[in-house]
Formats: C-alpha cells, sequence, structure tokens
C-alpha cells in the first residue's frame, strides 16, 4: 500500500478538484454550522403540493412507414431549355476625315491690350518733429494755491482703562450641565504577574513538532498512446466529382479593343497661346528708407522732478497709543452685567418628534390565502392539436436498408479510459481522512484486493465537473 494521495493528484482529466476551504495551521474542532438566520426566523408551512401544470402531456407516436422524399418543388417544377444570350457584334472603329478645328472662344472673344507696371501706392514719409522747447510748467502747479489751515483739536474724552477685580459672572452652558463624574475603569484582562522561564527562547511550535516530512514522488506521467492510421485507402471521391460534367463550349474571347498608338513621336514645333500673347516688361525695385543714426546727447540730464523742488518736509510728532498706561486701576466695583445677559432669556427647548404619516392601505391580518389572480380567474381550454401535412404512409418494400456509412466503415475504436475521480471507492481506492483545507486523501489497495471487492470498469461513465 502506498502513501495518501488527494483527488487533484489521482484525477487524469483535469475536472475533479477538491472544495478548498480557509487556510488554517491547525483545526480548531468546530463543526461549521449549516443553520441560517432564515431558516431560524421563517419556518416551514408542511408539504405543500406544487400546482399542477397545464401543459399536454408528450405522446409517444409510433414508427411510421419511410417517408417519401418527394417535394412541393420536386412534383411542380418544370425545367426550360436554356438558350444562350444572342452577342451584340461591336462596331468597327473608323476615324473621321478633315482637319479638327482647334478655334475655342476664349480665342474668339478675348481682345488683347497693353499693360503697364503698377504703381506704388505707399503714401510718403513725413517728419512730425520740431525745434521748438518744450514748456514743462504743468496745470497743477500754475492752478494751485496752498491753504493756511489750523489743526484741529480732538472731541475725544481720555480716561484710564483699570481692568476688573471681580470674576466673570456669565458662566457657559457646558460649565452649567456638565457635572464631573469619577472614571470607573474596566477590569484589566492582564494575566498575573508570573515568573518569567530562565534561559534563551527555543522556538519550537505546535507545528513543528507535530508536522512530519514525507517525501514528494515523482509525477505519474501516463504515456501517450502511437497513432495507428487505418489500413483500408480514403476514398477522396466527393459527390461534386462524382456527379457534376462540364458542358463543353468554346473559351469567351476578349471584348476589349486593341490598343494603338495615336499621334508621332516628333517634338511639338510652333508658337502657343502664352508664348504669343504674353510679353514681359521691366519692374523697378522700390526704394527702401534708411533709419538716420542715433546721436546721443552731449548735456548733461537734469534729474530733479516737481515733487523734489516743491516738496516742503513738515516735522509730525507721532500718535500717541490708545493703550493705557501700565500700573493703573479703576477703584469702583466691576458690573458684571451684559446686555446679552440682561435682555437674552434662555427657551425651553424639547427635541421634535417623528413626523410619520399615516398609512392609507391597512395591514391585512389574516392568513395568506395563497391564492393568486391567475388561479382564480383563469379558465382552462382544450387544446386542439394541429392539422398534420405527414404524406400518407405507403407500403414498405421488402428490400433491406443499407446502413452503411462512412463512419461505421472507418471508425477504429479505441478502448474507453475511466478517470479515477469519478468514483474511487470503485476502482480500488480506500478513504483515509480530511485535511483542514478540504483536501480528500485516498490510499490505493493491492490489486488482488481491488479485483475481488471492486466493481467492474464501466465502459460509459458520466463526464462530472
Amino acid at each position: 500500500m502506498g502513501p495518501p494521495r488527494c483527488i487533484c493528484e489521482i484525477c487524469s482529466c483535469g475536472r475533479h478538484r477538491c472544495c478548498h476551504r480557509p487556510t488554517k495551521i491547525y483545526d480548531d474542532g468546530v463543526k461549521p454550522s449549516h443553520k441560517t438566520e432564515y431558516l431560524e426566523n421563517y419556518p416551514g408551512y408542511g408539504n405543500i403540493c406544487p400546482p399542477e401544470s397545464f401543459k399536454p402531456k408528450p405522446e409517444l407516436q409510433e414508427d411510421g412507414p419511410r417517408m417519401d422524399g418527394t417535394t412541393t418543388f420536386k412534383s411542380d417544377y418544370v425545367p426550360y431549355e436554356i438558350v444562350t444570350r444572342p452577342f451584340r457584334p461591336q462596331a468597327e472603329y473608323r476615324p473621321k476625315s478633315g482637319k479638327i478645328d482647334l478655334g475655342t472662344i476664349y480665342q474668339r472673344d478675348y481682345n488683347p491690350h497693353k499693360v503697364g507696371p503698377v504703381i506704388l501706392a505707399r503714401p510718403r514719409e513725413r517728419k512730425h518733429t520740431s525745434d521748438a522747447k518744450v514748456d514743462t510748467v504743468p496745470t497743477y502747479r500754475d492752478h494751485y494755491r496752498l491753504w493756511k489751515s489750523q489743526r484741529t483739536e480732538s472731541c475725544k474724552v481720555e480716561h484710564d482703562y483699570e481692568p476688573p477685580s471681580e470674576r466673570f459672572g456669565n458662566p457657559s452652558t457646558f460649565q452649567d450641565d456638565y457635572l464631573p463624574k469619577q472614571p470607573n475603569p474596566p477590569p484589566s484582562c492582564k494575566p498575573c504577574d508570573s515568573k518569567l522561564p530562565e534561559g534563551p527562547f527555543d522556538g519550537n511550535t505546535i507545528h513543528r513538532m507535530a508536522y512530519v516530512v514525507h517525501e514528494m514522488k515523482p509525477l505519474f506521467v501516463r504515456p501517450r498512446e502511437e497513432y495507428k492510421p487505418s489500413d483500408q485507402p480514403f476514398e477522396d471521391l466527393t459527390t461534386h466529382q462524382s456527379d457534376f460534367k462540364g458542358m463543353p463550349g468554346e473559351q469567351a474571347k476578349s471584348c476589349k479593343p486593341e490598343s494603338k498608338k495615336h499621334g508621332s513621336d516628333d517634338p511639338f514645333k510652333g508658337i502657343t497661346e502664352f508664348q504669343d500673347r504674353y510679353q514681359p516688361y521691366l519692374v523697378t525695385a522700390p526704394e527702401l528708407h534708411k533709419p538716420s543714426e542715433y546721436v546721443p546727447p552731449t548735456d548733461k540730464m537734469d534729474l530733479k522732478s516737481s515733487n523734489r523742488l516743491d516738496y516742503i518736509k513738515h516735522k509730525v510728532a507721532p500718535r500717541a497709543p490708545i493703550k493705557p498706561a501700565p500700573g493703573r486701576k479703576s477703584t469702583g466695583p466691576f458690573q458684571g452685567k451684559t446686555t446679552t445677559k440682561e435682555d437674552y432669556q434662555p427657551w425651553k427647548v424639547c427635541p421634535q418628534g417623528l413626523i410619520k404619516k399615516e398609512e392609507e392601505i391597512q395591514k391585512p391580518t389574516g392568513k395568506f390565502a395563497s391564492l393568486t389572480t391567475f388561479r382564480s380567474h383563469y379558465i382552462p381550454h382544450q387544446a386542439n392539436p394541429p392539422q398534420s401535412f405527414k404524406p400518407v404512409p405507403t407500403v414498405p418494400t421488402g428490400v433491406p436498408f443499407k446502413d452503411e456509412t462512412l463512419y461505421r466503415t472507418e471508425y477504429t475504436p479505441k478502448k474507453p479510459e475511466v478517470c479515477p475521480g469519478v468514483n474511487p471507492d470503485a476502482l480500488g481506492y480506500v478513504y483515509v481522512n480530511t485535511d483542514s483545507q478540504g483536501h480528500r486523501f485516498y490510499r490505493q489497495v493491492s490489486p488482488e484486493r481491488s479485483g475481488s471487492d471492486c466493481s467492474p470498469v464501466p465502459e460509459e461513465v458520466p463526464a462530472v465537473s
């Protein structure tokens, strides 16, 4: 007896696999529960028969005589005699006699005239410069006059700031409503302090101690059978080759005219209309304007502006700060009343309830009768079978039917192979166990035992995915 193998290793067709479960290092021993929440909340109503089907029952028809292969097209079709289509001969090409008139409407109606050079429409250059000196006195300086005004005195009443000595008497909502509570810490689940083991950690786990290493055998590869062709020769004669016979006839002639070259290879000797009418004329190049060279000024530049010359500086003292001087305190009592505290009174606000509309349709209180509209109003009718157009059976002849086909004569039967993954118990395998990952392991029994206990190999086995 060999080592146990999984169905994934036993299978030879590649369609049998085990149902894999989530990967686990070791089994927890808890059996899976297949009971759902739907089964717990919705109990069954007992044995209720399904509704009867109104579909007509299929009736077996007796085997009648052989069907006649005559169709309506075969019986009514009358073949006609095929006549060839008359061919119209093409007339022979004959060139016309005489000379060709090459005169065009352009030559007849066009009147040539003399054309002169185009006159340039560019205006003359004008210089907008003047040698006069610019008056640099602005309008603001000429018309503006300063007024002699005195500085206004401040109307502000000066008083020293004194910070309050009493506490601010407007507590917040958090201070009024919040009551400090003593925290109750949850009980600790930490184990009691125990003595730690002395020495280094050995690193032994349950997986390392209980794991048994097995030797992996090489994968069994089934040798491929050699292809043995059939001894009988293949008849490559098709129905088209055996029944088709071509009609004798002449090969079709081409209707394309013969290509002939028109004209001669001599070069053209003559004057064209373009050479005769077009006369070139002289065009002078336009004059280009040359800019004058830049001459830098020799005098020194005056960098004084009107602001620098006319601006008068004034001595202004810095503004005194509005903040009161430190060290001064008010002697009067602090008034802890504010406008908000005197005029604003808090309202008692209650939480608004849910706005739920009343249901217009009342829910039924009785038991459901399980009677639908289709069941209550449906009226069954007797179905009339359609008229059969099957031909009248004829008396069969005594000649036996030749049931020989290419498949029966040329087919080479092969030995049926049965995959061990279909039914391992019937093919000499004994179930061992199932691991945590869902693999089912089987062990192969000796050939003597498997031959006595196991059932014979079936010729046809259904495919199981």
